[in-house]
């Protein structure tokens, strides 16, 4: 057979390269280890065996081998006097060693055989009865070349992962009855066939053109194992490092269907804190179902045992946030020490405002990030916007300059958002009026009609009156959440501050009618300013149906429907989010040496660290080593600066000789609310964001999208092939039958 003649063409010009090349090292290496392991230096062929067809690449001949060797040009080299000489061996020692090596591998292999006789005959199994120890069976050349058949198809489907294509191309059904068209993925498999793939070719030669080559089920079932093995290769890290986080982002469409995308945080054998996207999860709407469900996957689907979950954080909108709540609380009865804490990658006070379960909220907030969207997505409708602050704000040109340089940031992410949205409120409005209704027609219809739209949007009483009021509610804990996405000193005495905070929500709440009419008088004021109309929400009048008691004012309506509600969520979320554990874990934040000394050396982690007691390797030594810890810093030399983070504290080269105070750094930093220090390795974020804004709803994939966020990541064929065919045996003996022979006729029924 053609296939077997080309195995032992390659098997002898290997054996060719080896004697050529007088390493007799290599002779018991096989063929494939030669060429994934081994390279050889163009400049030992000869000129004639090298084509130059391809200005970028060196391409060899068929029929090429190495026979340019200098083995004595290091003799009269005066700098490698010293070096070990390579001794050249003569044609009988090559000989001698060949079958030195020959010996010794019979006499493993017998001695191996021996040793599994033994074996077999003296194990019993739990019945009783004889065990017999499997032996690998070398594989037939039928079963090597299906293996390597389905190693083709497997590196299609991971190139399509990672270039972000997807499978479907053409939309059949818009396509006339009778047509034919092949996907992406048949169209790559087609042009690899083209391109000289003889396992493929050999595999569809004798196949109707217009007969699907892989169906849709052997696709999908292919890719779940590309995706499963990819994500084994980080969870393995994760399990390495023993304790990790999870973290959900916002729920995403992933074709037609909403998925919590969700990514682990952990402490790499480098010491780097890293966050990494692991999968999505299909969203339940019952919050019970969810948890159950979230909880399955997350140990049983992906094999992460939750004994070592030390936080817990979920980034959602408002729809969303209650459910995700008792996610975390089922979470937390299994496990308590998975605390449950806030994401360095949102904003405090973006959170508590997603979180609050009004829906003019909701609303108020999906606007702002349309707006925000919006004018991201058009320079030219930057530069309108920038020429309208010029001229509001030419009296205050440093304060325009200001509002100039937010609006080209992500500024609905930040702490002071609504502030920012307050003061620009005129300048947005004032330049989607004059986008919307400009006649020149330098707008596309597209632009002038999101204008309209969203001009009407902000320009709506009830969105003026809520974005007011959030603003001055959350005004009482801008600080607080600033300093926990700061440096770990600021995190460590926000933990502190938290009773101050509540103290002055508290305060709020009960003062609340004085508080409302300051708060109600300034979205009036910006109303007025905006020529917008004082009055109830239309849903809400047309809901009493003329019966609208005449003691219902506008004043009185927001105070009951918003800010009452309001102040009494964000106070009971920061108790909740913020519990006993959670600020425990944050003081023991006092063992990095820049805090320790701007405590004057005067800590005592001893006391917060008695929930991580199990996670230490010597507890009963603790108390010593942070003794021993603070004086290495407290009498440090002058010119020493103290770590002023966690991260440079993990990097300390003596860090390995203070075990405890190593554990429980790693364990502190992978809490979700610290930030990760290198941003290099906060990828997995980022690139789903990037899926996500690159890839219609409808051609997203959940296989796909984790080939794609993490390509980097190594897979391993040769593992997935045998994932395959030990999971779908049927399939590839099917695959077998499948083919014509050269007599049989082919239908698109076969």
């Amino acid at each position: 057979p053609r296939t077997l003649w080309l195995i032992l063409l390659f098997t002898c010009r290997c054996q060719r390269w080896v004697e050529n090349c007088r390493r007799a090292d290599l002779e018991d290496k096989t063929p494939d280890q030669l060429n994934k392991h081994y390279r050889l230096c163009a400049k030992h062929f000869e000129t004639s065996m090298i084509c130059r067809s391809s200005p970028y690449r060196t391409v060899l001949r068929d029929n090429a081998v190495p026979t340019i060797f200098d083995l004595t040009s290091h003799l009269n080299n005066p700098h490698s006097r010293h070096r070990k000489r390579i001794k050249e061996l003569s044609e009988d020692e090559i000989r001698t060693l060949k079958q030195q090596k020959i010996d010794e591998a019979f006499e493993r292999e017998q001695a191996t055989q021996e040793l599994n006789e033994s074996n077999a005959q003296n194990t019993v199994s739990e019945e009783g009865g004889e065990e017999q120890e499997e032996e690998a069976v070398p594989l037939t050349l039928e079963e090597r070349e299906n293996k390597d058949y389905l190693k083709s198809l497997f590196e299609i489907l991971i190139l399509m992962g990672k270039q972000n294509i997807p499978l479907d191309g053409h939309n059949v059904d818009e396509l006339p009855e009778g047509i034919f068209t092949s996907d992406n993925f048949q169209a790559l498999l087609e042009y690899r066939i083209n391109a000289g793939d003889e396992v493929l070719r050999k595999r569809f030669e004798m196949t109707a053109v217009n007969l699907e080559y892989c169906s849709k089920t052997q696709q999908k079932q292919m890719l779940e194992i590309c995706e499963s093995c990819v994500r084994e290769e980080t969870l393995r890290e994760v399990r390495d490092s023993h304790f990790f986080s999870i973290v959900t982002d916002e729920v995403v469409d992933i074709a037609g269907e909403e998925h919590l995308p969700v990514l682990v945080r952990f402490v790499d054998e480098s010491h780097n804190l890293r966050e990494e996207f692991i999968g999505f999860l299909p969203y339940e709407a019952d919050p019970e179902i969810l948890a159950v469900k979230f909880h399955t996957t997350i140990t049983e689907k992906w094999g992460l045992n939750m004994e070592y979950c030390r936080g817990q954080a979920y980034i959602v909108s408002s729809g969303f946030a209650s459910k995700m709540k008792v996610v975390a609380t089922r979470l937390l009865e299994k496990y308590p020490q998975a605390v449950y804490t806030l994401c360095s990658s949102c904003a405090l006070n973006v959170w508590l405002a997603k979180s609050i379960p009004v829906v003019g909220v909701s609303i108020a907030l999906g606007t702002i990030e349309e707006v925000c969207c919006l004018f991201n997505q058009s320079p030219q409708l930057l530069v309108e916007l920038d020429n309208t602050i010029s001229v509001l704000f030419q009296n205050n040109e440093e304060k325009g300059n200001e509002l100039k340089e937010i609006c080209r940031s992500q500024w609905t992410g930040r702490h002071d958002a609504f502030e920012v949205l307050v003061d620009l409120m005129q300048a947005l409005v004032l330049c989607l009026d004059g986008v919307s209704s400009d006649s020149s027609v330098r707008w596309s219809n597209f632009i002038a009609g999101r204008a309209f739209v969203l001009s009407s949007a902000l320009t709506d009483f009830d969105f003026i009156v809520t974005i007011v009021i959030l603003k001055n509610i959350l005004s009482f804990t801008r600080a607080f959440g600033k300093n926990l996405q700061g440096q770990t000193s600021d995190v460590f005495f926000a933990a502190s501050s938290l009773t101050a905070v509540l103290h002055s929500l508290n305060e709020v709440m009960e003062n609340i009618e004085v508080y409302h009419e300051f708060w109600f008088e300034e979205a009036t004021n910006l109303a007025t300013k905006l020529d917008v109309q004082i009055k109830l929400p239309g849903k809400f009048r047309r809901a009493q149906q003329g019966n609208l008691d005449s003691e219902v004012t506008s004043e009185n309506y927001y105070k009951e429907i918003l800010s009452v509600p309001a102040v009494e969520h964000i106070i009971q979320e920061l108790k909740d989010i913020f519990s006993e554990q959670h600020l425990k874990a944050l003081k023991c934040l006092s063992l990095v040496p820049s805090v320790m000394g701007q405590l004057k050396f005067n800590t005592s982690e001893e006391h917060h660290a008695d929930m991580y007691k199990n996670d230490l390797p010597n507890p009963d030594t603790l108390s010593a080593e942070l003794h021993c810890w603070r004086i290495k810093w407290k009498h440090r030399g002058k010119d020493i600066e103290l770590p002023a983070t966690i991260y440079e504290a993990l990097h300390l080269p003596d860090i390995k000789f203070f075990p405890n105070v190593y554990a429980l750094l790693k364990v502190l930093c992978i809490l979700p609310v610290m930030k990760v220090e290198n941003e290099k390795y906060e990828v997995g974020r980022k690139r789903l964001k990037a899926y996500l804004k690159n890839t219609l709803t409808e051609q997203r994939s959940s296989n796909l999208a984790l080939l794609n966020i993490n390509f980097d990541i190594k897979h391993d064929l040769d593992l997935m092939v045998d994932t395959y065919i030990k999971l779908y045996p049927d399939k590839v003996e099917f695959q077998e039958d499948f083919l014509p022979s050269n007599n049989s006729e082919v239908t698109e029924d076969a």
